[in-house]
């Protein structure tokens, strides 16, 4: 399997909708009403169909806290949620709860940015989501 890099990535794990991952690549690519962007490399290769959190945990083991995946619900749900996965290993006694929540494209900068650079944490997010787990920003 390919690959990744050091730094945050948006992985496409289904590719069963060419046209959906355009569109979902063009919301991530669009900034916020404040001009923030996700600093995420999007990659669209085969190799990664399938991939799943796990997975991806145990191949970006170096560089960001979290990454991201667009699996077939992101690709066929109506708001494209994208799944966020926390790819930094865990310390030696760390029993906080990192499981992966979704997030809607236009707060994929706030979650990709605020936990890189930890200024929020993990939590924050997964508090904030609605109940079926999907963060669509603070107060929503």
């Amino acid at each position: 399997m390919t690959a990744l890099p050091a730094s945050p990535v948006l992985v496409r794990t289904w590719f069963g909708d060419d046209g959906a991952w355009a569109a979902l690549a063009e919301e991530v690519r669009t900034p916020s009403e404040d001009g923030f962007l996700a600093d995420v490399t999007l990659l669209d290769d085969p190799a990664f169909a399938g991939l799943d959190a796990e997975a991806l945990r145990e191949k970006q083991t170096a560089g960001p806290i979290v990454s991201f995946l667009a699996d077939e619900t992101t690709l066929t749900g109506p708001e494209h949620p994208v799944l966020a996965v926390r790819v930094l290993p865990r310390r030696d006694g760390d029993q906080r709860d990192f499981a992966p929540f979704r997030v809607v494209p236009a707060e994929l900068w706030s979650v990709e940015n605020n936990l890189n650079l930890a200024n929020l944490d993990w939590a924050d997010f997964t508090r904030s989501a609605g109940v079926d787990g999907v963060f669509r920003g603070f107060g929503q």
